[in-house]
């Protein structure tokens, strides 16, 4: 039987507007059409462009982009399609589609017994993904009708009830249908990587080695990039056998993925090269050799400040690679930045450039901030004209000192105040650690800190103590 449907008039895309449909009628004998393209788009209540194919070969070069829906019949033999008859498997079926609904999605069970008979739809499904598929067949074929739509078709029609209204109706719940199909696939798709990039970030983060040292430690970390767990801001802190603590931060230039891995290979780098045993000039120039064999243009630079603490806790050395000078606040003591006068530029700007190591005296009590510019570049005043600058985060945090806040309480607080002097959240990556020495609480342990836990993060908010992010 000739299947009704509307006669193809062609429509210059000049003429087409929003809302606007496209059918593609695959059939083998469109002759002795019932409906007209006025009744249709009157039923449609707006234009439907109608291209009709004998064949799935000629389907094939009718089937563009602007395609809305296709409407096959299922007795279409397989010919002319390029792949003769044959019975298709459950992979025919899904091939490109990536949008299957519910009810399609069981594709990898056993081939139907009645797949023969949707060899044409099978291959409609694989040549147009991304379309929507309106299935045709006899009104006594139920069951082959609800084969169609499990196997990947929107809807389907009986040849019996076509009518311009019923056809108009199917064509819109089809595209809409499959619209929300391939939102709904590409919402779960995004959320399947968005987890598989956090799992991988987080295989990324460092795990300070503080063991036996007998020092504090507090970490806070907040990537500029939304939705991210790593930025270019790194840190990392580790003992080597000798009793020394090394202590690292640093900034790469950008807020980028890109600007994240170098970030990572930096601090890696600076691990493996502390626990070789290298230190301040050496340690930097080196690290300067991995920034440029592995940044991506050479106007990338990243700034480093390295700490390395003595056994006895009470002296360090200090480098400082054209980043901010860490903050030290001895016991009873207002905080003061330390001298930053000796220091060189970032790595990644002079080719052959010497980094000086100055040794500081820190005392018997101590806390020990170091941390990037996101903290000291927010904006601070009425209108938002100045920035917090190092005096204004020295004030800041002698004020909270004096409050009796230490440790976890203080950066919470501190990075919390800075967000509000900004009146939001801040543009660029926040790093900042906190190191400490208390004698009394290492006579309590008898000479060394109970066991250092590795500390955790968690994108967007402040973070705990179990597992610094970088």
């Amino acid at each position: 039987m000739p299947v009704p449907v509307p006669q193809q008039r062609s429509v210059p895309a000049a003429e087409t507007s929003h809302g606007d449909l496209t059918l593609l009628v695959i059939e083998d004998d469109p002759a002795g059409t019932t409906i007209t393209v006025p009744e249709l788009s009157a039923a449609a209540g707006t234009r439907v462009r109608i291209r009709t194919a004998r064949n799935l070969t000629e389907a094939a070069r009718l089937l563009t982009d602007d395609v809305d829906c296709i409407l096959l019949d299922l007795a279409l033999p397989l010919t002319g399609g390029g792949t003769g008859p044959s019975t298709p498997t459950a992979d025919a079926g899904t091939s490109g589609t990536g949008t299957g609904t519910a009810d399609s999605g069981s594709l990898a069970e056993p081939v139907s017994e009645r797949a023969g008979e949707l060899a044409a739809l099978t291959h409609v499904l694989g040549i147009a993904p991304q379309h929507a598929v309106l299935a045709l067949t006899a009104q006594d074929d139920t069951e082959l009708a609800a084969e169609a739509v499990r196997v990947g078709a929107q809807d389907y029609l009986f040849r019996g009830e076509l009518d311009a209204r019923v056809l108009s109706r199917a064509i819109r719940y089809a595209v809409e249908r499959k619209r929300a199909d391939i939102a709904q696939h590409q919402l779960t798709e995004s959320r399947l990587r968005a987890q598989e990039n956090a799992r991988l970030e987080r295989g990324l983060l460092p795990t300070p080695l503080l063991d036996g040292s007998g020092l504090s430690f507090a970490a806070r970390y907040r990537p500029g990039r939304s939705r991210a767990l790593l930025g270019g801001d790194f840190y990392d802190v580790v003992r080597t056998p000798d009793g020394t603590v090394h202590a690292m931060i640093g900034d790469v230039c950008g807020h980028g993925p890109d600007e994240a891995a170098l970030g990572v290979e930096l601090r890696i780098a600076w691990r493996a090269l502390t626990l070789a045993g290298l230190c301040g000039d050496e340690l930097l120039s080196t690290l300067q050799q991995v920034l440029e064999h592995e940044r991506q243009s050479e106007e990338i630079f990243a700034t480093l400040c390295t700490v390395d603490i003595a056994p006895d806790g009470r002296r360090a050395g200090l480098c400082l690679a054209g980043h901010p000078a860490p903050l030290l606040a001895r016991h009873g003591m207002p905080a003061r930045l330390l001298p930053y006068q000796d220091g060189g530029p970032a790595l990644g700007l002079l080719p052959r450039a010497r980094w000086p190591r100055r040794q500081v005296e820190l005392g018997g009590a101590w806390s020990l901030m170091m941390y990037t510019d996101g903290l000291i570049e927010g904006r601070v005043g009425t209108g938002g004209s100045e920035r917090l600058g190092q005096d204004g985060m020295v004030a800041m945090v002698n004020s909270r000192l004096e409050q009796g806040l230490a440790g976890e309480e203080l950066l919470e607080a501190a990075v919390a105040e800075v967000r509000e002097l900004n009146g939001g959240e801040l543009t660029d990556d926040v790093a900042v650690l906190l190191l400490g020495r208390d004698p009394e609480r290492i006579r309590r342990w008898g000479g060394s800190a109970p066991r250092s836990h590795p500390a955790s993060s968690v994108a967007g908010r402040p973070l705990g103590v179990q597992r610094p992010p970088l």
